[in-house]
């Protein structure tokens, strides 16, 4: 299975199956290159609402031009891109756009999905909650979305690490990292940062990570890596 990094929390996994490449996309928010992770792509996981992962006008007319696309996000977000979609003429939106929770277990284009975690992390106790699933694919690859979700009864293989947010600090980051225990991780979640506070942090994680086994690395938009 094929990872390829996009700006902020969005990646495109590309795998062999007995029905050809098949295509992933997590979280295609608008901070992210929509058009070219969505191109092509057979089904898509949505970990909340926000529009830094979640660029409902671009999935929904992916929904549109491509009639087999499937969608799994949260309930709220669920239901508005299915009424979006059936607006918009989409096939079958109803059928294709699932609701994700905690819990989660399917198998969709030919990848096995598991979703963990319920909420988004606490920004400010005066800014609404929303749900937020976390997705381990193929039981090698955990996207958390936003939220420190550790994923409970299993090793993780490959962590996809929010490396910065309005919600967190270095402090909770190493943590989850910890927590995890991953082989190996990835950056996502970096795109409010320049260059100077990017290294700081990722700094961090990757001195102190590797002090409980994980090999922490950064991946630049548009660069892949062979998971598995």
């Amino acid at each position: 299975m094929q990872l390829t990094k996009f700006t902020h929390s969005c990646v495109r996994l590309d795998k062999d199956t007995p029905d050809g490449v098949r295509t992933l996309v997590i979280d295609p928010g608008t901070f992210s290159e929509t058009g070219a992770a969505l191109e092509g792509a057979h089904a898509v996981l949505v970990t909340h609402e926000h529009a830094d992962h979640l660029d409902a006008p671009a999935v929904v007319a992916a929904l549109v031009t491509s009639p087999a696309l499937e969608v799994y996000a949260p309930a709220g977000a669920a239901a508005a891109l299915r009424a979006d979609a059936a607006a918009a003429g989409a096939a079958s939106p109803e059928q294709r756009v699932h609701d994700a929770g905690d819990g989660l277990d399917v198998v969709v284009a030919g990848f096995g999905v598991k979703g963990f975690g319920s909420q988004h992390a606490l920004i400010h106790p005066v800014v609404p909650l929303v749900a937020n699933t976390g997705y381990l694919v193929d039981g090698v690859l955990f996207h958390p979305g936003d939220s420190f979700t550790v994923p409970h009864g299993l090793e993780v293989d490959t962590l996809l690490v929010p490396i910065h947010a309005p919600w967190s600090k270095i402090q909770e980051v190493v943590d989850y990292v910890i927590s995890v225990r991953p082989r190996q991780a990835f950056n996502i979640h970096e795109a409010l940062l320049n260059p100077a506070g990017l290294g700081l942090m990722e700094g961090h994680v990757q001195r102190l990570g590797a002090r409980y086994g994980t090999e922490y690395r950064h991946l630049d938009p548009g660069e892949a890596v062979q998971l598995g």
